[in-house]
């Protein structure tokens, strides 16, 4: 599972030009799946990781301007897109191959009990975009602060 962490001041995210979720201050992140995650993930102590990380990172700045807060700690929005291009491979040619991605059916799955488990702990707003779906992202990237979190590095 790779996550891509962004702190926004505010997302939106489109489907079919209708607004189906919109968040302030807090985190964007971008999930996805690859081949070697399989359904039985969610019980692994990995995926424990990942939500904790994702909720615990001290990436919100404190009072002198450091950042040692966490969504957690701001009572922080998140937004949650699918994103099976994370798994792209760019090593030969001009186009990438998405054969590391997870087969749809498994990541459509693992996707919903993420968003699931994610929305039980999200201390503000919760919002997610369509799994499978093309979708239009508008935000703010606050600082700009960019986290790359990959569970083969748990």
């Amino acid at each position: 599972m790779r996550l891509v962490i962004q702190r926004v001041s505010d997302a939106k995210v489109t489907v079919n030009e209708t607004v189906v979720g919109e968040i302030g201050t807090g985190l964007l992140v971008l999930a996805g799946f690859g081949q070697a995650d399989e359904a039985d993930l969610p019980g692994k102590p990995v995926w424990k990781k990942m939500l904790d990380k994702l909720f615990n990172l001290r990436i919100f700045p404190d009072d002198e301007g450091k950042m040692n807060r966490s969504l957690a700690d701001i009572q922080g929005d998140l937004m949650l897109i699918s994103q099976f291009t994370l798994y792209a491979d760019c090593k030969k040619g001009r186009r990438p191959s998405f054969t590391n991605a997870c087969h749809p059916y498994i990541a459509e799955s693992l996707f919903d009990r993420f968003v699931e488990d994610a929305r039980k702990e999200t201390p503000g707003l919760f919002a997610t975009g369509r799994f499978g779906a093309e979708m239009h992202l508008d935000f703010t990237n606050w600082g700009p602060v960019t986290i790359i979190l990959d569970s083969d590095d748990l």
